[in-house]
């Protein structure tokens, strides 16, 4: 469904009963949140959206956005009160983490706990001295060598398998899934190849203003806090889990072994459990 918040439409997918305490889920997409782990969340009203310039929600250019990262913080905010939830679990992801944790900080009202997932505590761009940054390899790959054309299904999957094999673990790469999940938002996504850049890798956070920082203000953070991190993430390194950890009061740690970025499928059992008691 579309949902009318703070000027714009975002596309949401809700499941479970609305009677129950809603979980609020925070990615690039609704598909940054696979069916069967939602589903797992038994006995919560789970929330999924997609972001602005992603998925189905309003879509206007990812390569020179029109907002900043508090803009992207009220749209959650609004989203909530438009849905009539009042206080929620926040949980998000990757990019996801950096809207939630300045959710908790802005509107704490509306944050019953916080769960952050594979992200880190700075926004884009050079990281502090005393956090791991992204793996070169990896950036080499990311940025200096060829891209798909974004317009090509076959081709997308393609390429974002074997970034895949890259960013998911020793025990992380599965890859009948990956190629699932890709295709998913391949189809999910606008036909530009501006669009489908965004939805897969969060593109318009190179150029989303995500001033003023917000590190130096995760000891004001009052929501149970709970950090999901693989040990072997070399898009954001396990270090960046250990600082929010250590920044955020009464914050907990759950390191998954042999676990990149996201989420994969053996991560599902252990994550769900986590989620269910963290927000219980």
């Amino acid at each position: 469904m579309q949902i009318k918040a703070n000027g714009v439409e975002l596309s949401v997918e809700t499941s479970g009963d609305p009677a129950d305490p809603p979980v609020l889920l925070i990615g690039l997409t609704t598909l940054s949140w696979p069916d069967e782990l939602c589903a797992a969340l038994t006995g919560r009203y789970v929330v999924r959206y997609d972001l602005r310039d992603a998925g189905r929600s309003t879509f206007a250019d990812p390569d020179a956005p029109g907002y900043d990262l508090r803009d992207l913080v009220t749209d959650a905010s609004e989203l909530l009160r438009a849905l009539g939830l009042g206080r929620a679990h926040v949980v998000g992801t990757d990019v996801g983490g950096f809207i939630a944790q300045v959710l908790a900080l802005d509107h704490p009202d509306q944050v019953a706990s916080l769960t952050l997932i594979a992200t880190r505590p700075v926004a884009p761009g050079p990281v502090d001295p005393d956090l791991p940054d992204h793996e070169p390899e990896l950036m080499a790959r990311l940025f200096g060598g060829p891209e798909p054309d974004w317009t090509d299904r076959d081709g997308v999957v393609d390429y974002l398998t074997d970034m895949a094999r890259l960013t998911s673990g020793s025990r992380g790469f599965d890859e009948r899934d990956v190629r699932d999940a890709a295709g998913a938002v391949f189809d999910r996504a606008g036909r530009t190849a501006a669009a489908q850049r965004a939805s897969h890798l969060g593109t318009m956070f190179a150029a989303v203003d995500c001033r003023p920082r917000w590190r130096e203000r995760l000891g004001g953070i009052t929501a149970p806090t709970l950090v999901v991190h693989g040990d072997e993430d070399p898009f954001f390194p396990h270090g960046n889990a250990e600082a929010l950890v250590a920044e955020i009061p009464g914050a907990t740690l759950l390191t998954l072994p042999g676990i990149g970025q996201g989420l994969p499928r053996v991560t599902w059992p252990t994550v769900a459990a986590a989620l269910l008691r963290h927000t219980g």
